[in-house]
């Protein structure tokens, strides 16, 4: 009897019968597993090191290829790439290996290069199909060589961000009080009451109290957060007019790519107020510059507000106080 031509069509059939939460299942965990691994790779040789290309492209890039080369069926990529993201994130938080805010922000970025990765995966998918039987062996090779590309990508880059990047923010407001008034106030603050911004509303740190030892230069000053807090030293001491001060250690989860390194306050007189600026010089390892400068710049001005609108709080009480 010759052999049935439907039986290699009902094969495919079989193979393609899984049970598409397997599918979804498998391709997350092979997601998590690259995705964290990938993660952990590119930040030897540990807190400090540049986070660029290697970090937000590659990495989710070779998860996404990962997802797609043992996600069966087809169907099931999505479900199991969105999956991956969100446990591999939830972890990373879990761990204080990164802020939630710093996750939120690395989202799209490591989204767009997730799906770019399934794209490459559906194309070696695709292509291994042409020669009869070399999916299996194409996978293998494939999944050997993610992290190898990774690490590799990862010292390339060691070599080429060599220096971290400065950023240099300033804010003004106009403030009912003398100079000397404004300077009583920004010394030390036993309770810092503003307006929350929206950042602040989904995971920046909360500006809660300063406290100033001594008042001349060298003088120490600790600024505490809700989720911990920045020791800071006088450099220039020049009341009512000019304090700037040097950060000497900030202890804040997930903020390892980030350090700040100065701040100053310049105070005015101005038709009968003040002009307070607040300058503050952040150094970042974050790359690329182009997505991350704007983040950055705007957490550093969401703190700066955040301390104005306290102290406008302040001043505005005392003018409406009874004489």
């Amino acid at each position: 009897m010759p052999p049935d031509p439907r039986l290699p069509a009902a094969a495919a059939k079989s193979n393609s019968s899984t049970p598409l939460w397997k599918g979804v299942l498998a391709g997350a965990l092979a997601g998590v597993g690259f995705g964290l691994t990938g993660f952990f790779l590119a930040r030897i040789p540990g807190p400090g090191a540049p986070m660029g290309s290697v970090m937000f492209f590659l990495v989710p890039l070779a998860a996404g290829v990962a997802i797609t080369m043992v996600t069966a069926p087809p169907r099931a990529i999505g479900a199991a790439a969105l999956l991956a993201t969100i446990v591999s994130l939830l972890f990373l938080v879990s761990l204080k290996a990164e802020g939630v805010l710093c996750a939120l922000m690395a989202l799209p970025l490591v989204f767009v290069a997730l799906l770019a990765g399934v794209a490459v995966g559906l194309l070696i998918r695709w292509l291994s199909r042409i020669v009869e039987g070399s999916h299996t062996a194409v996978t293998s090779c494939v999944l050997v060589l993610l992290p190898l590309a990774v690490y590799a990508g990862h010292r390339v880059e060691m070599k080429t961000l060599i220096h971290p990047r400065a950023e240099i923010v300033t804010t003004t407001i106009e403030l009912p009080a003398t100079p000397e008034q404004v300077w009583a106030n920004i010394q030390s603050l036993p309770a810092v009451e503003g307006t929350k911004p929206f950042l602040m509303r989904i995971g920046l740190p909360i500006p809660q109290r300063c406290v100033l030892e001594g008042t001349a230069v060298g003088s120490k000053r600790i600024c505490y957060f809700d989720q911990g807090s920045i020791e800071e030293r006088v450099l220039e001491w020049d009341p009512p007019r000019r304090m700037r001060l040097a950060i000497d250690r900030t202890n804040m989860p997930g903020r390892h790519w980030l350090e700040f390194e100065g701040a100053e306050y310049d105070l005015a007189p101005n038709a009968g107020g003040t002009r307070l600026t607040r300058t503050t010089t952040i150094e970042s390892n974050l790359y690329p510059a182009w997505y991350w400068r704007r983040f950055e710049r705007l957490g550093v001005e969401d703190e700066h507000e955040y301390l104005f609108s306290d102290l406008s709080r302040r001043f505005a009480s005392n003018s409406q106080a009874p004489r």
